[in-house]
Protein backbone atom coordinates (compact mmCIF):
# COMPACT_ATOMS: atom_id res chain seq x y z
CA UNK A 1 0.00 0.00 0.00
CA UNK A 2 1.37 3.38 -0.97
CA UNK A 3 2.39 5.70 1.81
CA UNK A 4 0.22 8.74 2.41
CA UNK A 5 1.89 12.10 1.80
CA UNK A 6 1.74 14.04 5.04
CA UNK A 7 1.19 17.76 5.33
CA UNK A 8 2.83 19.62 8.19
CA UNK A 9 0.47 20.16 11.11
CA UNK A 10 0.12 23.25 13.23
CA UNK A 11 2.42 23.35 16.22
CA UNK A 12 -0.55 23.71 18.55
CA UNK A 13 -1.84 20.31 17.42
CA UNK A 14 1.36 18.60 18.51
CA UNK A 15 4.86 19.03 17.19
CA UNK A 16 5.31 15.30 16.53
CA UNK A 17 3.25 13.96 13.62
CA UNK A 18 2.92 10.72 11.69
CA UNK A 19 6.13 11.58 9.84
CA UNK A 20 8.04 10.63 12.99
CA UNK A 21 6.17 7.33 13.26
CA UNK A 22 6.78 6.53 9.60
CA UNK A 23 10.49 7.27 9.95
CA UNK A 24 10.74 5.15 13.08
CA UNK A 25 8.97 2.18 11.49
CA UNK A 26 11.13 2.39 8.37
CA UNK A 27 14.27 2.44 10.53
CA UNK A 28 13.15 -0.58 12.53
CA UNK A 29 12.18 -2.43 9.37
CA UNK A 30 15.64 -1.73 7.98
CA UNK A 31 17.19 -3.13 11.19
CA UNK A 32 15.02 -6.23 10.81
CA UNK A 33 16.18 -6.80 7.23
CA UNK A 34 19.82 -6.20 8.19
CA UNK A 35 19.56 -8.77 11.00
CA UNK A 36 17.90 -11.25 8.66
CA UNK A 37 20.70 -10.83 6.14
CA UNK A 38 23.29 -11.31 8.90
CA UNK A 39 21.54 -14.47 10.02
CA UNK A 40 21.56 -15.91 6.50
CA UNK A 41 25.17 -14.90 5.85
CA UNK A 42 26.27 -16.73 8.97
CA UNK A 43 24.71 -19.97 7.88
CA UNK A 44 21.25 -19.72 9.39
CA UNK A 45 20.39 -23.20 10.59
CA UNK A 46 23.90 -24.46 10.00
CA UNK A 47 25.37 -21.79 12.24
CA UNK A 48 23.56 -23.22 15.25
CA UNK A 49 24.55 -21.31 18.34
CA UNK A 50 27.38 -19.22 16.88
CA UNK A 51 27.88 -15.73 18.29
CA UNK A 52 26.90 -14.05 15.01
CA UNK A 53 23.75 -16.16 14.75
CA UNK A 54 22.79 -15.33 18.34
CA UNK A 55 23.35 -11.62 17.70
CA UNK A 56 21.23 -11.75 14.55
CA UNK A 57 18.37 -13.50 16.35
CA UNK A 58 18.55 -10.92 19.13
CA UNK A 59 18.39 -8.08 16.60
CA UNK A 60 15.40 -9.71 14.89
CA UNK A 61 13.60 -9.92 18.23
CA UNK A 62 14.49 -6.34 19.11
CA UNK A 63 13.18 -4.82 15.88
CA UNK A 64 10.10 -7.08 15.89
CA UNK A 65 9.18 -5.94 19.40
CA UNK A 66 9.56 -2.27 18.51
CA UNK A 67 7.53 -2.51 15.33
CA UNK A 68 4.79 -4.49 17.07
CA UNK A 69 4.69 -2.08 20.02
CA UNK A 70 4.45 0.94 17.72
CA UNK A 71 1.61 -0.65 15.78
CA UNK A 72 -0.21 -1.16 19.08
CA UNK A 73 0.36 2.29 20.59
CA UNK A 74 -0.18 4.30 17.40
CA UNK A 75 -2.74 2.09 15.67
CA UNK A 76 -5.17 5.00 14.88
CA UNK A 77 -2.51 6.36 12.50
CA UNK A 78 -2.06 3.11 10.58
CA UNK A 79 -4.07 1.16 8.09
CA UNK A 80 -6.17 -1.03 10.44
CA UNK A 81 -6.36 -4.14 8.26
CA UNK A 82 -2.62 -4.23 7.67
CA UNK A 83 -1.76 -3.40 11.30
CA UNK A 84 -4.04 -6.04 12.84
CA UNK A 85 -2.74 -8.64 10.41
CA UNK A 86 0.98 -8.10 10.96
CA UNK A 87 1.11 -7.35 14.68
CA UNK A 88 0.24 -10.88 15.92
CA UNK A 89 2.77 -12.31 13.47
CA UNK A 90 5.53 -10.12 14.89
CA UNK A 91 4.56 -11.18 18.42
CA UNK A 92 4.75 -14.83 17.33
CA UNK A 93 8.18 -14.33 15.80
CA UNK A 94 9.60 -12.43 18.76
CA UNK A 95 8.28 -14.97 21.25
CA UNK A 96 9.54 -17.94 19.26
CA UNK A 97 13.05 -16.53 18.90
CA UNK A 98 13.23 -15.62 22.60
CA UNK A 99 12.60 -19.10 23.98
CA UNK A 100 16.01 -20.63 23.37
CA UNK A 101 17.86 -17.77 25.04
CA UNK A 102 15.36 -17.80 27.92
CA UNK A 103 16.00 -21.48 28.70
CA UNK A 104 19.76 -20.97 28.47
CA UNK A 105 19.70 -17.98 30.82
CA UNK A 106 17.36 -19.78 33.23
CA UNK A 107 19.65 -22.78 33.49
CA UNK A 108 22.69 -20.59 34.09
CA UNK A 109 20.82 -18.60 36.74
CA UNK A 110 19.69 -21.71 38.61
CA UNK A 111 23.07 -23.42 38.51
CA UNK A 112 24.82 -20.30 39.77
CA UNK A 113 22.26 -20.06 42.57
CA UNK A 114 22.86 -23.70 43.51
CA UNK A 115 26.59 -23.03 43.60
CA UNK A 116 26.08 -20.00 45.81
CA UNK A 117 23.74 -21.84 48.17
CA UNK A 118 25.75 -25.04 48.47
CA UNK A 119 29.28 -23.66 48.18
CA UNK A 120 30.24 -26.22 45.55
CA UNK A 121 30.78 -26.13 41.79
CA UNK A 122 28.31 -28.56 40.26
CA UNK A 123 29.30 -30.90 37.39
CA UNK A 124 26.31 -29.73 35.36
CA UNK A 125 27.41 -26.14 35.86
CA UNK A 126 30.87 -26.89 34.47
CA UNK A 127 29.23 -28.26 31.33
CA UNK A 128 26.92 -25.26 31.08
CA UNK A 129 29.78 -22.81 31.44
CA UNK A 130 31.80 -24.63 28.80
CA UNK A 131 28.92 -24.42 26.35
CA UNK A 132 27.99 -20.81 27.04
CA UNK A 133 29.25 -17.78 25.19
CA UNK A 134 32.69 -16.39 26.04
CA UNK A 135 31.42 -13.47 28.09
CA UNK A 136 29.16 -15.66 30.17
CA UNK A 137 31.91 -18.21 30.67
CA UNK A 138 34.35 -15.53 31.80
CA UNK A 139 31.79 -14.13 34.23
CA UNK A 140 31.12 -17.55 35.78
CA UNK A 141 34.82 -18.36 35.94
CA UNK A 142 35.55 -15.10 37.69
CA UNK A 143 33.11 -15.95 40.47
CA UNK A 144 34.01 -19.64 40.85
CA UNK A 145 36.22 -20.68 43.76
CA UNK A 146 39.70 -21.98 43.06
CA UNK A 147 38.72 -25.52 44.00
CA UNK A 148 35.90 -25.39 41.44
CA UNK A 149 38.27 -24.23 38.71
CA UNK A 150 40.36 -27.33 39.25
CA UNK A 151 37.28 -29.53 38.89
CA UNK A 152 37.10 -30.43 42.59
CA UNK A 153 33.99 -29.48 44.52
CA UNK A 154 34.45 -26.85 47.19
CA UNK A 155 34.31 -27.90 50.82
CA UNK A 156 30.85 -27.06 52.14
CA UNK A 157 30.27 -25.71 55.60
CA UNK A 158 28.61 -28.18 58.02
CA UNK A 159 25.23 -26.43 57.95
CA UNK A 160 25.14 -26.76 54.17
CA UNK A 161 25.83 -30.47 54.17
CA UNK A 162 22.28 -31.59 53.40
CA UNK A 163 21.97 -29.03 50.64
CA UNK A 164 25.26 -30.03 49.05
CA UNK A 165 24.27 -33.69 49.00
CA UNK A 166 21.29 -32.95 46.80
CA UNK A 167 22.69 -29.93 44.93
CA UNK A 168 24.65 -31.98 42.39
CA UNK A 169 21.65 -34.16 41.55
CA UNK A 170 19.36 -31.15 41.51
CA UNK A 171 21.73 -29.39 39.12
CA UNK A 172 21.91 -32.47 36.89
CA UNK A 173 18.11 -32.73 36.85
CA UNK A 174 17.70 -29.07 35.95
CA UNK A 175 20.39 -29.40 33.31
CA UNK A 176 18.57 -32.31 31.67
CA UNK A 177 15.17 -30.66 31.74
CA UNK A 178 16.18 -27.17 30.62
CA UNK A 179 18.71 -28.36 28.04
CA UNK A 180 15.99 -30.52 26.50
CA UNK A 181 13.63 -27.54 26.49
CA UNK A 182 16.33 -25.35 24.96
CA UNK A 183 17.03 -27.91 22.23
CA UNK A 184 13.36 -28.08 21.36
CA UNK A 185 13.14 -24.27 21.34
CA UNK A 186 16.15 -24.13 19.02
CA UNK A 187 14.51 -26.58 16.61
CA UNK A 188 11.25 -24.63 16.77
CA UNK A 189 13.06 -21.37 16.00
CA UNK A 190 14.85 -22.90 13.01
CA UNK A 191 11.58 -24.30 11.69
CA UNK A 192 9.93 -20.92 12.17
CA UNK A 193 12.67 -19.07 10.28
CA UNK A 194 12.29 -21.47 7.37
CA UNK A 195 8.50 -21.43 7.29
CA UNK A 196 6.20 -19.74 4.83
CA UNK A 197 4.72 -17.87 7.78
CA UNK A 198 8.05 -16.20 8.51
CA UNK A 199 8.67 -15.43 4.83
CA UNK A 200 5.30 -13.65 4.74
CA UNK A 201 6.36 -11.57 7.76
CA UNK A 202 9.69 -10.77 6.13
CA UNK A 203 7.94 -9.70 2.92
CA UNK A 204 5.70 -7.33 4.88
CA UNK A 205 8.68 -5.86 6.70
CA UNK A 206 10.51 -5.40 3.40
CA UNK A 207 7.57 -3.33 2.13
CA UNK A 208 7.46 -1.43 5.43
CA UNK A 209 11.09 -0.39 4.96
CA UNK A 210 10.01 1.79 2.04
CA UNK A 211 6.26 2.33 2.41
CA UNK A 212 4.43 2.78 5.70
CA UNK A 213 0.67 2.07 5.31
CA UNK A 214 -0.77 5.06 7.12
CA UNK A 215 -4.46 5.78 7.63
CA UNK A 216 -6.15 8.59 5.75
CA UNK A 217 -6.41 10.66 8.94
CA UNK A 218 -2.74 10.21 9.92
CA UNK A 219 -1.68 13.63 8.65
CA UNK A 220 -3.94 15.38 11.14
CA UNK A 221 -3.46 13.03 14.11
CA UNK A 222 -0.71 14.06 16.55
CA UNK A 223 1.35 11.37 18.26
CA UNK A 224 1.81 12.79 21.80
CA UNK A 225 -1.76 12.05 22.99
CA UNK A 226 -1.42 8.42 21.93
CA UNK A 227 1.94 8.14 23.70
CA UNK A 228 0.41 9.80 26.76
CA UNK A 229 -2.38 7.20 26.75
CA UNK A 230 0.26 4.45 26.84
CA UNK A 231 1.89 6.16 29.81
CA UNK A 232 -1.48 6.46 31.55
CA UNK A 233 -2.09 2.73 31.15
CA UNK A 234 1.32 2.08 32.69
CA UNK A 235 0.67 4.41 35.62
CA UNK A 236 -2.73 2.82 36.26
CA UNK A 237 -1.19 -0.66 36.30
CA UNK A 238 1.57 0.46 38.66
CA UNK A 239 -0.98 2.09 40.97
CA UNK A 240 -2.73 -1.29 41.22
CA UNK A 241 0.49 -3.09 42.23
CA UNK A 242 0.95 -4.11 45.89
CA UNK A 243 3.92 -1.78 46.36
CA UNK A 244 3.40 -1.79 50.13
CA UNK A 245 3.91 -5.56 50.17
CA UNK A 246 6.93 -5.15 47.90
CA UNK A 247 8.43 -2.81 50.48
CA UNK A 248 8.79 -5.63 53.00
CA UNK A 249 11.99 -7.72 52.91
CA UNK A 250 10.08 -10.98 53.21
CA UNK A 251 6.73 -11.82 51.68
CA UNK A 252 5.64 -15.16 53.11
CA UNK A 253 2.58 -15.25 50.86
CA UNK A 254 4.90 -15.60 47.86
CA UNK A 255 5.87 -19.12 48.97
CA UNK A 256 2.40 -20.50 49.65
CA UNK A 257 1.74 -21.83 46.15
CA UNK A 258 5.34 -22.44 45.10
CA UNK A 259 5.64 -26.20 45.52
CA UNK A 260 1.96 -27.08 45.45
CA UNK A 261 0.77 -29.76 42.98
CA UNK A 262 -0.86 -27.00 40.91
CA UNK A 263 1.64 -26.05 38.15
CA UNK A 264 -0.21 -22.83 37.23
CA UNK A 265 1.78 -19.57 37.28
CA UNK A 266 2.26 -17.83 40.59
CA UNK A 267 -0.82 -15.66 41.27
CA UNK A 268 1.22 -12.70 42.49
CA UNK A 269 3.38 -12.43 39.39
CA UNK A 270 0.90 -11.67 36.61
CA UNK A 271 0.32 -7.97 37.46
CA UNK A 272 4.08 -7.38 37.57
CA UNK A 273 4.59 -9.08 34.21
CA UNK A 274 1.85 -6.86 32.79
CA UNK A 275 3.57 -3.74 34.12
CA UNK A 276 6.79 -4.91 32.48
CA UNK A 277 5.04 -5.11 29.10
CA UNK A 278 3.37 -1.72 29.58
CA UNK A 279 6.68 -0.16 30.58
CA UNK A 280 8.21 -1.48 27.37
CA UNK A 281 5.36 0.03 25.33
CA UNK A 282 5.92 3.35 27.09
CA UNK A 283 9.66 3.28 26.41
CA UNK A 284 9.17 2.49 22.73
CA UNK A 285 6.57 5.25 22.41
CA UNK A 286 9.14 7.68 23.80
CA UNK A 287 11.60 6.45 21.19
CA UNK A 288 9.13 7.29 18.45
CA UNK A 289 8.67 10.77 19.89
CA UNK A 290 12.43 11.05 20.44
CA UNK A 291 11.57 12.13 23.95
CA UNK A 292 14.81 11.86 25.92
CA UNK A 293 14.57 13.49 29.30
CA UNK A 294 15.40 13.26 32.98
CA UNK A 295 13.17 10.21 33.47
CA UNK A 296 15.14 7.98 31.08
CA UNK A 297 17.58 6.74 33.71
CA UNK A 298 14.75 5.90 36.06
CA UNK A 299 12.83 4.07 33.36
CA UNK A 300 15.93 2.06 32.59
CA UNK A 301 16.38 1.11 36.25
CA UNK A 302 12.71 0.21 36.58
CA UNK A 303 12.85 -1.91 33.44
CA UNK A 304 15.94 -3.76 34.64
CA UNK A 305 14.22 -4.50 37.96
CA UNK A 306 11.19 -5.92 36.15
CA UNK A 307 13.44 -8.02 33.90
CA UNK A 308 15.07 -9.48 37.02
CA UNK A 309 11.62 -10.07 38.45
CA UNK A 310 10.57 -12.01 35.35
CA UNK A 311 13.78 -14.05 35.30
CA UNK A 312 13.60 -14.95 38.99
CA UNK A 313 9.90 -15.80 38.76
CA UNK A 314 10.44 -18.16 35.84
CA UNK A 315 13.51 -19.70 37.49
CA UNK A 316 11.50 -20.37 40.65
CA UNK A 317 8.80 -22.02 38.55
CA UNK A 318 11.43 -24.21 36.86
CA UNK A 319 12.79 -25.29 40.26
CA UNK A 320 9.28 -26.10 41.46
CA UNK A 321 8.59 -28.06 38.28
CA UNK A 322 11.78 -30.08 38.77
CA UNK A 323 10.79 -30.75 42.39
CA UNK A 324 7.58 -32.38 41.13
CA UNK A 325 9.61 -35.00 39.22
CA UNK A 326 8.47 -38.43 40.44
CA UNK A 327 10.76 -40.60 42.59
CA UNK A 328 13.55 -38.08 43.17
CA UNK A 329 15.70 -38.47 46.29
CA UNK A 330 14.72 -36.48 49.40
CA UNK A 331 18.05 -34.61 49.33
CA UNK A 332 17.40 -33.58 45.72
CA UNK A 333 13.90 -32.38 46.56
CA UNK A 334 15.29 -30.46 49.53
CA UNK A 335 17.88 -28.70 47.35
CA UNK A 336 15.22 -27.78 44.80
CA UNK A 337 12.97 -26.46 47.56
CA UNK A 338 15.74 -24.25 48.90
CA UNK A 339 16.47 -23.10 45.34
CA UNK A 340 12.82 -22.26 44.77
CA UNK A 341 12.68 -20.21 47.97
CA UNK A 342 15.90 -18.44 47.01
CA UNK A 343 14.46 -17.39 43.65
CA UNK A 344 11.22 -16.21 45.25
CA UNK A 345 13.37 -14.02 47.50
CA UNK A 346 15.00 -12.69 44.33
CA UNK A 347 11.50 -11.89 43.06
CA UNK A 348 10.82 -9.87 46.18
CA UNK A 349 14.16 -8.09 45.90
CA UNK A 350 13.35 -7.13 42.29
CA UNK A 351 9.96 -5.78 43.33
CA UNK A 352 11.57 -3.70 46.03
CA UNK A 353 14.15 -2.39 43.53
CA UNK A 354 11.36 -1.43 41.14
CA UNK A 355 9.51 0.35 43.93
CA UNK A 356 12.62 2.35 44.81
CA UNK A 357 13.34 3.25 41.17
CA UNK A 358 9.78 4.31 40.43
CA UNK A 359 9.38 6.41 43.54
CA UNK A 360 12.72 8.08 42.82
CA UNK A 361 11.41 9.37 39.51
CA UNK A 362 8.21 10.54 41.12
CA UNK A 363 10.25 12.66 43.50
CA UNK A 364 12.83 13.94 41.02
CA UNK A 365 10.56 14.81 38.10
CA UNK A 366 9.72 18.54 37.96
Amino acid sequence: MAQQHLEPTDASAGAVTADALAGYLRAQATEFLRALRQHRENGGAAAGGSEASVDAARALRRSSRRISASLHTFRPLLDPDWSERIRPELAWLSGTLALEHAYEARLERLLLALQRLSGAMLPAQVDAVAGSRAAGAARVGATAPASAASGNPGTPTPDRGNLTVGAAKAGALLDRQLTLARTRAHSTALQALGSSRFHAVADNIAVLASEVPLAQTAATTPLPPLAAAAEDRLNDAITALPLVTAGHPYNAEALIHGLSPDPSPHPQDAPWHQVRLLLRLHRYAREVLQDAGIADVRLLAAGEALDRHRDASEAAAAAAQAARTPRIAPATAYALGVLHADQRHEVEAARFAFQQAWQKETVSTP
